[in-house]
């Protein structure tokens, strides 16, 4: 196991984690390609990547629920050499999120969109040059918001590979939640014929069933149903986050912003999810909140 120097290390039920920095190094399964992943995981560290996981694309055959995906959204579909599918995660930033949506937050999503970008195709040329070919896959696979109203789908789920590379479960807001960072999380992927050893899935469920995200999204969107039973109304939603791209402050966030779940709250001092709905007993954020959404958008 590799250990950062100087990193917060501690253990939490079947996972060994780091915060901020967190690098899953669980090595399971047969050990193939072992050194390979440590070396992945060490140009992660480099590249200041805080979550990295990884899972064979035999996870996609035997999926952890039911409904699953059709076939043609599988990596191995999409790339029939990839083995593995590597995920890294950034966060996004909780006290800037809590202006959303507001120009603050666009330039936040904006930036770590970028990184996932630029980052997963980095580790992809990384595992090529050591001689296994392989491809990022960008952090949306979709060309705009009204292309989205139109077929809201994208050729390949991060968040579903993010489940199966152990990084989180989902919520009833249909967003993956992680122990660390909650819902505020963004995703990026890269797939490899490069058979490395899986890390484990989360087995604790992570949603609290609070409904704050439910009650709270302006569009109505979500079921208070769990996931996949309860589904978000995706016209709802994309029709609402284009409306606020007229504006320039797209997208929402509320969802995942009012989410109690993530020890990020805890290091920003904001444990008390309800103060997003507590305008008297929260007065200076608000404030704050309200002065950034006033500038910079429509």
């Amino acid at each position: 196991m590799l250990i950062p120097p100087g990193s917060n290390y501690r253990t939490t039920g079947n996972r060994k984690k780091y915060f901020p920095l967190l690098i899953q190094t669980t090595l399971i399964g047969d050990p193939v390609n072992k050194d390979l992943k440590k070396s992945l995981l060490e140009k992660c560290r480099e590249m200041e990547i805080p979550m990295v996981g990884v899972a064979s694309t035999k996870h996609w055959e035997t999926p952890p629920f039911q409904p699953w995906m059709p076939e043609e959204f599988y990596p191995q579909s999409i790339y029939p050499e990839a083995k593995s599918v590597i995920v890294i995660g950034l966060p996004i930033n909780l006290p800037v999120l809590e202006s959303a949506p507001s120009i603050h937050y666009n330039e936040l999503y904006r930036t770590v969109n970028i990184l996932l970008d630029q980052y997963t195709y980095r580790l992809s040329n990384f595992l090529t040059e050591k001689g296994y070919p392989s491809i990022f896959i960008p952090r949306d696979g979709y060309g705009s918001g009204k292309v989205l109203l139109e077929k809201p789908v994208a050729f390949f789920s991060h968040r579903h590979a993010a489940l199966l590379a152990g990084l989180g479960n989902f919520g009833v807001n249909n967003m993956l939640l992680t122990p660390e960072y909650g819902p505020r999380v963004r995703f990026g992927s890269v797939f490899t014929p490069a058979e490395l050893p899986s890390d484990p899935l989360i087995e604790e469920q992570l949603c609290t069933h609070c409904m704050r995200c439910v009650h709270m999204c302006p569009s109505n969107a979500l079921d208070k149903a769990d996931y996949p039973v309860g589904l978000t109304d995706k016209n709802a939603c994309a029709s609402y986050n284009f409306e606020l791209a007229r504006r320039y402050i797209s997208p929402c966030g509320i969802c995942i912003k009012v989410c109690p779940v993530g020890e990020d709250r805890k290091l920003y001092g904001r444990e008390d999810a309800s103060m997003y709905s507590k305008k008297d007993e929260f007065p200076e954020y608000h404030r704050a909140w309200k002065h950034v959404r006033a500038y910079g958008g429509k």
